[in-house]
């Protein structure tokens, strides 16, 4: 038997945190490795020790293996935990980190080798006879839709969904360039793309003396760009012979490559009740907490205990009870491409009661706090939001109610979108499949006009209430003109507030319905009818946030008089975020369509085309390969043949 006594977390942010509050209640000392940007991230300050990895991109710090180990050694540590993401897939890595003599708390290399390669682990699956989608090696018009995969990695990296044939060398070759840039293989492979498919996976834990658990299944099939976004456990609407039947082919598969430790075993399920398997993540997953939820486990507990050599606890695991649900709170915006969101989190803040990282009704796993800096360099999560209730439709309920409420004043945010999703008649129907957020995507992700227009209402008043003097701002004994403040929406769109305040009360020219009754500077409260709501309003700079019960509107002031020298050629093209150019798809001269992929750009571990916003001819190219840029770079500008 083994003893761990200092526990190095080769990973950062969330799931960090995770790995030491499990430590904390063990007894273990625990150890962090941190590149620059996150020297004061909270994840290093819980650590009884960290160690310096110089740099920030990921290549540098967190997927040198050596450095870790070095620092394993450095601080003491007599242990390895390897998160999920960077390395915690690498046969390479665990192997080295068992050579320096340190635990490594995870598979046995060869486990993670056997399954490093999805086209290989197809095979040896195959071979086990656990049903798999096989490979196509020459994709033909009646394999259409097919899906591209890197076969040495995940996360939703390397992988295009090819509709045309005639697109299928291009998305290749875009996927042969992302996998070998994330993963250092560029092993690609086609198979075929189910549409309508679920993806139902199940949560495994093996010892070294032979037991192997199904830990009970989740589904995880509402995803955007083939990342999950929302995870419950069970999954919904199961036969109970194909469950039983998934969790006896996932055990199979543990036990063909001798697994030992966490892992999960991934299936895409059919329409018709088949399921195949897709891959077996050799760690821990993002959505364990739901496994937790539902059994009262502590899986980084059995983790440890696996890898100090002791038996699970038991022949089966414990059953199932209740349904919990996971939501994956993003940086990004929905709306525009998903695009990633970077600055300032001022504020994240759950108005409910929640549990961190451990068992409760609500609770909340992020890496974050207010005052972090959301960088392009990683991972674009902020936070997962976990329920716990008796049934399945209450879980969907609380969680959608605990988001709305929330109070998160920073970058852009999924949380509206996970909101509505929650709340959608198919979702709570359970009618789930891989493509439902991209189904749904127009009313999933279409700006509340009305929501914006009050918000900024509020915003206005509160802005005045926080400069008046003795008489209100805006009150005279004679009719005057109104006053006037114009703010910009989420979505770009402007909106203007038009008010007066008089004896009578409110007077606001685009709202004469509503009623003012009372105005403080961090809370407006408005009558409409009978129906009287409160309006909390939060400024940092000209950016301005108004919670609400029901949901949050972010809005940027503007100047009272616009600059008439910030203009914009409509033909330029400015970078979204800050990240990389990776690489370039058009030249100086070429002529150039609507829509045309010119460039891609690499942001919080994702890529992201920027195309031609007209038709017309490519005249500035100001960006090469390889650079980094800031947001609002201009990087390139189209002439349309009449401008030219």
């Amino acid at each position: 038997m083994t003893t761990i006594t200092n526990l190095l977390v080769a990973n950062r942010g969330e799931i960090a945190r995770r790995v030491f509050r499990t430590c904390r209640g063990l007894g273990i000392a625990t150890t962090a490795v941190h590149s620059d940007p996150d020297a004061g991230a909270p994840y290093v300050r819980e650590a009884d020790g960290a160690v310096r990895l110089p740099g920030a991109a990921p290549a540098d710090t967190y997927l040198r293996g050596e450095l870790i180990i070095r620092a394993a050694l450095q601080a003491g540590a007599d242990a390895v935990h390897p998160g999920y993401g960077f390395l915690s897939e690498s046969a390479e890595f665990a192997r080295a980190v068992l050579d320096a003599g340190l635990v490594w708390v995870g598979p046995p290399p060869a486990a993670i080798a056997a399954m490093g390669s999805k086209t290989a682990a197809k095979r040896l699956m195959a071979a086990a006879g656990v049903p798999v989608l096989g490979a196509l090696a020459e994709p033909t018009e009646a394999d259409l839709p097919v899906l591209v995969k890197a076969a040495a990695g995940g996360g939703g990296r390397g992988m295009r969904v090819v509709r045309r044939l005639a697109d299928l060398p291009a998305e290749l070759e875009a996927a042969r360039a992302e996998a070998g840039k994330a993963f250092g293989s560029d092993e690609v492979f086609c198979e075929r793309y189910l549409p309508t498919g679920r993806h139902v996976e199940v949560q495994l834990l093996a010892d070294a003396h032979g037991t192997v658990w199904a830990v009970g299944d989740r589904d995880c099939s509402l995803q955007r760009r083939h990342q999950k976004v929302i995870e419950e456990a069970p999954a919904p609407g199961l036969p109970a012979d194909v469950r039983a039947e998934l969790h006896a082919a996932a055990v199979t598969a543990a036990r063909a490559i001798g697994y030992v430790g966490a892992g999960t075993a991934e299936f895409l399920l059919t329409e018709d009740g088949r399921f195949f398997f897709l891959e077996m993540n050799t760690r821990l997953q993002v959505e364990h907490p739901v496994t937790e939820a539902v059994t009262g486990l502590d899986l980084v507990a059995l983790q440890l205990a696996v890898a100090e050599g002791e038996q699970l606890p038991g022949p089966t695991p414990p059953p199932t009870t209740g349904h919990a649900i996971e939501a994956r709170l993003y940086a990004e915006d929905p709306a525009s491409d998903w695009q990633p969101a970077t600055g300032a989190l001022h504020r994240l803040e759950l108005t409910v009661e929640h549990q961190e990282f451990t068992d409760g009704e609500v609770r909340l796993d992020s890496g974050v706090e207010p005052g972090s800096e959301i960088t392009p360099h990683y991972d674009a999560m902020l936070a997962k939001v976990i329920v716990r209730a008796p049934t399945r439709a209450a879980a969907a309920r609380r969680l959608a109610d605990v988001l709305a409420r929330a109070r998160i004043h920073g970058p852009a945010t999924n949380r509206e979108l996970l909101v509505r999703a929650l709340r959608h008649p198919d979702f709570r129907a359970g009618r789930l499949h891989t493509g439902f957020l991209a189904e749904h995507a127009a009313e999933l992700t279409a700006p509340d006009a009305k929501g914006a227009a009050r918000a900024a209402l509020a915003a206005a008043l509160a802005d005045a209430a926080a400069r008046r003097t003795a008489l209100p701002s805006g009150w005279r004994n004679l009719p005057s003109q109104p006053q006037s403040k114009r703010y910009r929406a989420r979505d770009g769109g402007e909106l203007e507030v038009r008010y007066r305040r008089t004896r009578a009360g409110l007077a606001a020219d685009d709202h004469p319905d509503v009623e003012l009754m009372d105005a403080q500077p961090d809370l407006v409260i408005l009558r409409e009818g009978e129906v009287q709501r409160p309006y909390a309003v939060a400024r940092y700079g000209d950016r301005v946030y108004v919670d609400t019960p029901t949901g949050s509107t972010a809005l940027t002031a503007l100047p009272r008089f616009p600059d008439p020298t910030a203009q914009t050629d409509p033909g330029a093209l400015l970078a979204p975020m800050p990240g990389t150019v990776l690489r370039t798809a058009a030249a100086v001269g070429d002529t150039v369509t609507a829509g045309q992929p010119l460039l891609v750009l690499e942001a919080m571990k994702m890529e992201h085309r920027v195309t031609a916003p007209t038709d017309g001819t490519l005249v500035e190219l100001r960006v090469t390969p390889g650079e980094q840029v800031e947001l609002g770079t201009l990087l390139a500008v189209v002439k349309t043949p009449q401008e030219a």
